[in-house]
Order: structure tokens, then C-alpha cells, then sequence
């Protein structure tokens, strides 16, 4: 991260705010928070155009299926291996764990892709010594579930749409071409989504409306976490008996520390990716958050880097530089 960023309290209540609704109107975020459209709309462009926020959407079906690879390589080899792994379309998000032998994967293939990767591709790399796969089983909450903690209550439900609803929707090639626009830019307009697809606006907005309403609609905020004074980035593999995994799950998917949270298959059972102020916050997560759930096992990991974040969209090698 370049340390010349910075972001003053409006930035990180200006993001908190996409994160609620990542294609809220700038006249909305300005009532909500308080201050003039003009200075929304100027703070959004700095942040935009120095590469500090991207705002797209993330399928819904992102962690359906999915498996999480803890990866164990040679020392010196992590970075082509964690490149390699970036410039998969099929992986999520790739993370170099501190001590720099294990990456940790969200691989989203279809079943014929991921055996492919496991079981061929994978013990065929030279610098690759051990891989360990957890299918994820159900998850609490994902990347764009997770709040920064930045808005007070009222200005969150001021923000949020409604649920969605249990109206089916099937895309057709129309929705499937509007998805694939804001998966690169999910700020985009009406307007713009109907010059590019060729749509009238009036269709437009009654796409994304059944969407959403579906579901299939769900934005994402790709930020530095260090930026919004969360400077640990952590995962945590946890084992809870059965009886008590629901329950560790879904209490653990409401802190605003956990960015992700999701019962597994493999040697552990939950797995939780969260975001902390400094190690003394991770310490009290273990301590006073974990504790009381009857944890019986917990493996901490602290991320190193981030080669290839969740919503990232295509991978470059820009993007993993230091």
C-alpha cells in the first residue's frame, strides 16, 4: 500500500455507505451522511481514480461449492506460485500467510476444473509440498456481507434495500450481458448500461429491479482494509462440535471484525477471515468472541498479503505489488 494514502473520516463513511448499497444514488449518500452531493461525488472520483475503491458485482452463487486450499510451498517459491494461482479465472482470491510458506485459495471451478487442479495439476508442481482442501459447506457471510464499521445503525438502514425477495428469476442473455458490465463497474448508470447494451433505460431498470430482487444482484467493495485502520488480516480455523456449529457460525457472521465466515469439510470444520485494528484486537477476538462458543481447537494464520483480493475481477501483476 502506498503510504502516501490516506482517508479522512467522510472517505471511510462514504465507502461504509457503498458497502451497504454499492449502486446507492450520490443525492442518497449525501442526505444519509449528512453533507453536500457535490463533495460525494468529488470524494468518489479521488478515491476512484487513484485505484483506492472499485465497486462491482460478485455473483451470488461465489462461495456455492467453493473450496479453500492451504497451500504449503517452498520457501522462495511463494510468489510465482501465488501469481499462478491470481491468474486463474476460477480462483476467488489468493493470500500469502506470514512466513511466507502457505498460500490460502478460494478456488470457485466447476467440479471437473477443481479436480483437475487438485489432483493433477497441483502434485505435478515441483514447489508445491503439501495442499489441504476444505469444500466449504455453508456459508454465514462472505466478502460482500461485510461492513465496515463506520455508519451508525440508522444511516445502515437508511441505505439498505430491502431484502431480496423469493421471486424467481432466469437470466436471459440481456441480464447476463448487464452483469458481466458491472462486474467491471458496478457504479455504472442506467443510462450507461442501457447505451452499451442497447436496452432502453425503462428496461434497464426493470432488470436489475427483478435482479436484485432475486438476489443475483450483489455488490462488493474492493479497499485496502489498512486504509479504514484495520491492519490485520486474519484467518482463523476453527474446530466446533457439531451441536455447536450453527451457532458459532451465525454469531460469528454478525461481528464487524469477521469479513467472512463459513462451516467447511477437512481437518477443521469453520473457517473465519477477519479484519482487526491491530493484534491486540485479535487477541481480544480469540479471547472474549471465541471463548464463550465452546471452541474446542483454533488455528490463527495472519496474512501477509493479499495477492489477489475477493472481487478483484481479472488479475494483473500490477495489482500485486507491493
Amino acid at each position: 500500500m502506498d503510504s502516501g494514502i490516506t482517508l479522512d473520516d467522510l472517505d471511510r463513511r462514504i465507502i461504509g455507505a457503498l458497502q451497504v448499497d454499492g449502486r446507492a444514488e450520490i443525492f442518497r449518500i449525501a442526505t444519509v451522511l449528512g453533507v453536500s452531493a457535490r463533495t460525494v461525488t468529488r470524494r468518489l472520483t479521488r478515491m476512484r481514480e487513484g485505484g483506492i475503491t472499485v465497486v462491482r458485482t460478485i455473483a451470488a452463487e461465489q462461495s456455492i461449492g467453493a473450496t479453500l486450499l492451504r497451500v504449503r510451498v517452498l520457501r522462495g517459491k511463494v510468489d510465482t506460485i501465488a501469481a499462478s494461482f491470481a491468474r486463474r479465472p476460477d480462483v476467488g482470491s489468493v493470500d500469502i500467510v506470514m512466513g511466507g510458506e502457505e498460500i490460502d485459495v478460494l478456488v470457485v471451478a466447476d467440479p471437473a476444473d477443481r479436480d483437475r487442479l487438485l489432483f493433477r495439476q497441483l502434485p505435478a508442481t515441483g514447489a508445491i509440498t503439501s495442499t489441504t482442501a476444505h469444500s466449504v459447506l455453508h456459508t454465514f457471510t462472505d466478502a460482500a456481507g461485510w461492513r465496515a464499521d463506520v455508519l451508525t445503525p440508522g444511516q445502515v438502514a437508511a441505505l439498505a434495500q430491502p431484502s431480496p425477495g423469493m421471486a424467481s428469476h432466469t437470466p436471459d442473455l440481456l441480464d447476463e450481458r448487464l452483469l458481466g458490465l458491472l462486474a467491471e463497474d458496478a457504479r455504472l448508470s442506467h443510462a450507461a448500461l442501457a447505451h452499451r447494451t442497447g436496452a432502453s433505460e425503462s428496461t434497464v431498470r426493470r432488470r436489475l429491479r427483478h435482479l436484485t430482487d432475486g438476489g443475483m444482484l450483489r455488490t462488493h467493495v474492493t479497499v485496502d482494509p489498512r486504509l479504514l485502520g484495520l491492519a490485520v488480516d486474519a484467518n482463523l480455523w476453527l474446530e466446533v462440535p457439531p451441536a455447536r456449529l450453527r451457532t458459532a457460525g451465525q454469531t460469528l457472521a454478525t461481528h464487524p471484525h469477521t469479513h467472512a465466515v463459513a462451516a467447511t469439510t477437512g481437518p477443521t470444520n469453520l473457517v473465519v477471515a477477519l479484519y482487526c485494528p491491530d493484534l491486540h484486537a485479535l487477541y481480544a477476538f480469540t479471547t472474549d468472541v471465541l471463548g464463550p462458543l465452546g471452541i474446542t481447537r483454533a488455528e490463527t494464520v495472519v496474512i501477509a498479503r493479499t495477492v489477489k483480493p475477493v472481487g478483484a475481477g481479472p488479475w494483473s501483476a500490477q495489482r500485486s505489488g507491493d
